[in-house]
């Protein structure tokens, strides 16, 4: 047996979207992903200009009910509806366009398929606004019921027209955090139907102590068919597989299982996917290359201390 295969102790040395080339590659494909079906954005997406950013709606508080807190708990996941109106996510989609037109050439968008940018943040003041943000944040804090929750990071993804599966996985196993309260809030810039590849997630929280005892393999795409084939024969999981509409916002757990499906349409699924943390938490002891280029995330902060650089901010606390 080839245990380098398995092995990830080793930290990452190149870039973040040298990682996510990488990690798709990981993820079993056995869709016709030549296929397209045609989606039309809407004229609320495509004709949003600059300006006029709603920032009272950005910040003001979202109220989570304790029938959400609770199936939140159980399940690892929760989609909330009308998060942002439809007039926001289109000045938010426009942003996101702008730094991946910026940042990647025609080229590169047909060659790599998905693309990710991160600490847009700190460049793009729209984009701030998206990221450090008690709205969101403090969805966060409610769900997981802690008294402060800072930012990890922000993740611009576009998922681009032909891309196959995201593997599964849970982001324990990526984020090098010492704690489980972990959530993603994951905002779509976009309606996402099934042919683009929403987030397919395996509930309850607990699917992940079915596929633990598995070995993650760095080099084919054993791991992902493996779990798929476990969370197929409980009858204790449910996979759960819906579409998202416009302002339409998901927050997992960094317990919850989960993956997507091929984009078979042919626009972007652009989304911009913001890491939050209970303050508190410190940097794990042995970071391995599955979390990527984790440095530029918590700069300054040695393995087993407390993250509280100024690029993990506090967003939200009581």
């Amino acid at each position: 047996m080839n245990n380098d295969k398995f092995d990830v102790s080793e930290p990452w040395e190149s870039t973040n979207q040298d990682w996510w080339d990488w990690y798709v590659t990981l993820a079993y494909n056995d869709e016709n992903l030549k296929q397209r079906f045609s989606y039309r954005l809407p004229k609320v997406l495509t004709e949003a200009v600059a300006g006029g950013l709603p920032i009272e709606e950005i910040h003001s508080e979202y109220s989570v009910s304790d029938a959400e807190v609770t199936n939140f708990r159980r399940d690892g996941f929760i989609k909330l509806k009308n998060v942002f109106s439809a007039s926001t996510v289109g000045i938010l989609r426009r942003q996101l366009k702008i730094e991946i037109m910026n940042r990647f050439k025609t080229n590169e968008k047909q060659k790599q398929k998905f693309l990710s940018l991160d600490l847009i943040w700190e460049k793009n003041q729209v984009i701030k606004e998206f990221v450090v943000n008690k709205r969101l944040a403090g969805i966060v804090g409610r769900l997981l019921g802690v008294n402060a929750v800072r930012l990890y990071h922000d993740n611009v993804l576009s998922k681009e027209p032909g891309c196959g599966r995201t593997p599964w996985h849970y982001d324990t196993h990526h984020f090098p955090i010492a704690t489980t309260n972990v959530v993603t809030a994951w905002i779509p810039a976009q309606a996402i139907p099934i042919e683009m590849g929403p987030l397919i997630f395996a509930k309850p929280i607990n699917a992940h102590t079915f596929v633990e005892h598995l070995r993650f393999s760095k080099e084919d795409t054993a791991y992902d068919q493996d779990v798929w084939k476990i969370f197929q024969n409980r009858r204790e999981i449910e996979i759960d597989c819906q579409p998202y509409e416009i302002g339409e916002v998901s927050f997992h757990h960094n317990l919850s299982f989960h993956s997507a499906s091929p984009n078979l349409t042919t626009e972007s699924r652009l989304v911009l996917a913001n890491t939050y943390f209970e303050d508190g938490a410190k940097l794990v002891d042995h970071p391995t290359m599955v979390s990527g280029d984790w440095q530029q995330f918590i700069p300054d902060t040695n393995p087993g201390q407390i993250i509280r650089t100024k690029r993990n901010p506090i967003c939200w606390e009581v």
